[in-house]
Order: C-alpha cells, then sequence, then structure tokens
C-alpha cells in the first residue's frame, strides 16, 4: 500500500504554513484534520475530511527515501 502525503504550501495560506505529513492514508487524515482545526481554524466536519482526504497524494518512492534521511 503506497504511502500518502498532504503539503500545505500547496495550498497557500495566510500564515505560509509549511507542514508537510505524511503515512497511511489514515494517519495522514487525522493528524491533517487536526492541524486544518488548530492551526488553520476550519471547523472538523465530515465535510473537511472528505476536502482533505481528496487532497492526500500518493508519496514517490524517491520522496519517500528523501524523507527518511
Amino acid at each position: 500500500m503506497p504511502r500518502k502525503y498532504i503539503d500545505c504550501r500547496d495550498f497557500p495560506s495566510a500564515n505560509n504554513c509549511t507542514l508537510a505529513i505524511s503515512g497511511s492514508e489514515q494517519e495522514v487524515l487525522d493528524l491533517a484534520v487536526v492541524h486544518a482545526t488548530t492551526t488553520h481554524g476550519h471547523q472538523n466536519t465530515p465535510q473537511l475530511r472528505e476536502q482533505l482526504r481528496s487532497m492526500l497524494k500518493d508519496e514517490t518512492e524517491g520522496r519517500s527515501a528523501t524523507a527518511s534521511r
């Protein structure tokens, strides 16, 4: 199963957030919800979870190897 990631730099915000999260789909989604609510002020709703899920990307082999160094 491929690892997933989400990177705030792909979605510009007022605070210029640079957080990137990678792991299993569920791990990334759970942490992205926490981050979106605590840092960016979003409400934890089913719509937010679905929006974040649609933004997840597959982590490529090269990206995974670079991140682990």
